[in-house]
């Protein structure tokens, strides 16, 4: 007998197994959460939020409190920027503005925010919904069978054990992960191609940085390559260093026995004076990579996060693209839970995460090779893509889809184009609800949702009655009925139907399947759709 029964176990508590926690919890779904160390993160780490996050974390309640302490820690719509070193000022610009031209694409900003600061707001909410967050707990050992999978944890400060039993787990164990090796799950890619060093620090540096809107600068010059980031008002901030020396010929191991000293110069060559009093806090190691794990399940057991995907900061991804990881998978773990879907449905995780994950790491990667590295072989990288196609316009295939074109196999596009199209984002557009307006994504919750035409009253009808056909809820919207206004009357256009179609929207804003108008508007119909959707 298992000593704590809960239906997934989650083996991590950082961000992403934080993610999973709350998500989960929003769902329905208790979850235990273990992780190693005692608390949550104590430096800042990943700080860049997109937007597709951000819509993420306004579908959980906290959207706006996330909003609030980015605006206390950071300048808002920062720019990211090159510097030779601090005193010398910009040399090149790569973004001017964090936000500029994408304000239209989704009603939530992109925002800058520490993991320090973010980790403790997640774990908040995440307890709120009635996870369990266990710190300072191991996972020594699991296994699975059928039916689930059995694992024993382990209090540090006691060095209790326990069993736990639950019917899934999810490894947001890191890019470290202890789970995947033993799964035998390889990572493939460009492996490590830096041992890189974060360095935090305190210093007086409004002087140099008050006023200006910069939110990432690189130091790019003879003796080190790398980039800072600072906190308002300007006194505390990192600096990564990836690579020392010679540009053409840069010696890529900076950890390896790098002293205080060592350290400290480095710092003052990147700041570009000795005049400024610098103290420094600590010195983190880490191995700059680029991989995606060969699969992302082996049975009952599934990866996110950096367990299943690593890249460098470049860009800002990495942590992005672990919580749409959580994102995409909370809601089919519920769904199969509470016997609202087959478990067919969770074989979608791998083939919808894994494209994405990977087109994102290698993104990541040329853009540390553009930006950073550029005696590294270019042969071997992608052409640059969009940020907003990364963050937004990721495209998923899979049996959670019914595509209108099955051979279309593209991992990416702009999501301006996409208009409601099966396997791609729900568009945001603003509607009104008395008197007030709202986004579409806002009627995105915690279950399936149609989206009807003002003149789709077949397809609704269909709708709900499949819903009750098949004993699940689903959510109908028809723009025009029930107070939901469209006054711009721009709705079917930006969703690709008529006035008597319709589109059904899955819990993680991600359209599964479109009717561009009413022809064939049937229960029968719509039943095989939604069932085949459900995988039952």
């Amino acid at each position: 007998m298992a000593d704590i029964e809960v239906p997934v176990l989650i083996v991590g508590g950082s961000l992403v197994g934080i993610s999973t926690a709350m998500l989960l919890g929003y769902h329905g779904v208790p979850s235990l959460a273990v992780e190693y160390h005692r608390g949550t993160a104590i430096h800042p780490r990943a700080a860049q939020t997109s937007q597709r996050t951000m819509e993420v974390f306004r579908q959980a309640g906290i959207e706006q409190i996330v909003r609030q302490k980015s605006d206390e820690q950071f300048v808002q719509d920062g720019g990211v920027l090159a510097v030779e070193t601090l005193v010398g000022g910009e040399t090149a610009h790569y973004i001017a503005d964090l936000n500029e031209g994408v304000r239209d694409i989704s009603p939530c900003v992109r925002v800058f925010l520490t993991q320090s600061l973010l980790e403790p707001l997640m774990r908040s909410r995440a307890e709120e919904t009635g996870a369990q967050l266990r710190f300072g707990t191991e996972m020594v050992s699991f296994d699975q069978d059928a039916n689930g999978v059995t694992a024993v944890i382990r209090d540090r400060d006691s060095n209790k054990t326990q069993t736990v039993r639950a019917r899934y787990m999810v490894a947001a164990d890191g890019a470290h992960s202890r789970v995947r090796d033993h799964l035998r799950i390889p990572m493939l890619g460009h492996g490590i191609f830096s041992r890189s060093v974060t360095i935090y620090f305190r210093a007086p540096l409004a002087p140099l940085i008050a006023g200006k809107k910069w939110a990432v600068v690189y130091a790019l010059n003879r003796h080190l390559r790398g980039f800072f980031r600072f906190e308002k008002p300007f006194e505390r901030g990192f600096l990564v260093v990836n690579t020392v020396g010679d540009p053409e010929n840069p010696t890529t191991d900076v950890s390896t026995g790098l002293s205080d000293h060592r350290a400290m110069e480095l710092l003052r060559i990147a700041i570009g004076t000795d005049e400024i009093p610098v103290s420094i806090e600590n010195v983190m190691h880490w191995n700059a990579r680029a991989d995606t794990a060969e699969g992302f399940r082996d049975g009952r057991v599934f990866l996110a996060g950096d367990s299943a995907h690593v890249m460098p900061p470049n860009g800002g991804f990495g942590g992005n693209v672990g919580v749409q990881d959580a994102h995409n998978l909370a809601w089919k773990l519920a769904y199969v839970l509470q016997g609202k879907a087959g478990p067919e449905l969770l074989s979608s995780y791998e083939p919808e995460r894994r494209p994405a994950s990977s087109f994102t790491v290698e993104q990541a990667y040329t853009r540390y090779v553009v930006r950073t590295a550029p005696n590294m072989d270019k042969s071997n990288i992608q052409p640059v893509q969009p940020d907003l196609n990364i963050e937004m316009g990721y495209l998923y295939h899979s049996n959670a889809v019914l595509p209108e074109d099955p051979v279309d196999d593209r991992v990416h596009e702009n999501p301006r184009v996409s208009k409601g199209r099966p396997g791609t984002r729900a568009p945001h557009y603003w509607l009104q609800r008395g008197g007030s307006q709202m986004s579409t994504l806002d009627l995105f919750c915690h279950n399936f949702v149609l989206l009807a035409g003002s003149e789709a009253k077949d397809w609704c009808e269909a709708a709900r009655a499949a819903a009750k056909d098949l004993g699940t809820d689903i959510d109908v919207h028809q723009v025009g009925a029930g107070g939901l206004t469209d006054p711009a009357r721009g709705f079917s256009a930006a969703y690709g139907i008529s006035a008597t179609g319709c589109v059904l929207v899955r819990p993680d804003g991600f359209v599964a399947w479109r009717a561009g108008d009413g022809a064939g508007a049937s229960q029968p119909r719509f039943t095989r759709v939604f069932a085949s959707v459900l995988s039952r």
